[in-house]
């Protein structure tokens, strides 16, 4: 695991972003596992920098989502395909038909969620994956728990992260209580996975994620047993971990 400490949230967002297209650049038809929420916003903000500077090129790019709320449509404003379109797919040169969020009205959850790991499958796997960390150690929407799922599955939102999501929402009563998340089975078959975290509030969570034990409770940690993780995060974040 390779750990990258920036001093503050707008050099991780530049960091981060610069390890993406790097990476776009080296595989210009990579599948890329993408993430939503606060903490990736300032990276897509660079990576749409990157692309009207002329140095990277999303036209052969593939991507899928790591997550969807259940009931919402993806018109709505607080969706994640809605996020992806406004912070980076309206501003690039990518095929929006090879954009794929996990479908929060679909009728048959259940089998939605096994056609889009089937998806992934075809497409032969994401080669990398884009993260961020809840303070409870979920990563995508898988909470904390006696157990894990492997695959994409709905899930019920802890409370702790309806909470850190009702600041997108008028209010607590409207955020989703279900969301669509791939499980961590298939972020763990990611080639390569970039986790981004900022703020003293992730401090702990990553904390547990580079040099906790390894345990459901803290999702995050079965990231220690990948072999090709990133871990871009701000002086903030990186509070508790032991330096040399």
């Amino acid at each position: 695991m390779k750990i990258i400490i920036a001093k503050n949230y707008d050099e991780m967002s530049e960091i981060a972003a610069r390890e993406i297209a790097d990476f776009i650049n080296n595989k210009p038809d990579a599948v890329l596992g993408l993430a939503t929420g606060g903490t990736p916003a300032g990276m897509y903000k660079e990576l749409i920098k990157l692309y009207k500077e002329g140095k990277v090129d999303f036209s052969k790019i593939t991507s899928v989502n790591l997550d969807e709320y259940v009931g919402l449509s993806g018109e709505h404003e607080q969706s994640y395909r809605y996020f992806m379109d406004d912070n980076l797919f309206n501003h690039v040169n990518i095929d929006k038909s090879k954009t794929f969020v996990p479908n929060g009205l679909a009728e048959d959850i259940d089998a939605s969620c096994r056609e889009y790991d089937q998806r992934i499958s075809e497409l032969g796997g994401v080669d990398l994956q884009l993260l961020g960390i809840g303070g409870n150690g979920h990563i995508g929407f898988n909470e904390p728990a006696e157990y894990l799922y492997q695959g994409t599955h709905q899930t019920e939102l802890a409370e702790s992260t309806i909470e850190a999501n009702a600041r997108f929402f008028d209010s607590i009563d409207e955020v989703p209580k279900k969301a669509i998340t791939m499980g961590i089975g298939g972020i763990m078959k990611s080639k390569k996975i970039l986790l981004l975290a900022s703020g003293e509030n992730k401090a702990e969570a990553v904390a547990q994620l580079v040099s906790g034990k390894i345990s459901t409770k803290a999702p995050a940690s079965m990231l220690q047993m990948h072999g090709d993780v990133v871990v871009v995060i701000d002086e903030a974040a990186a509070k508790f971990i032991k330096r040399a």
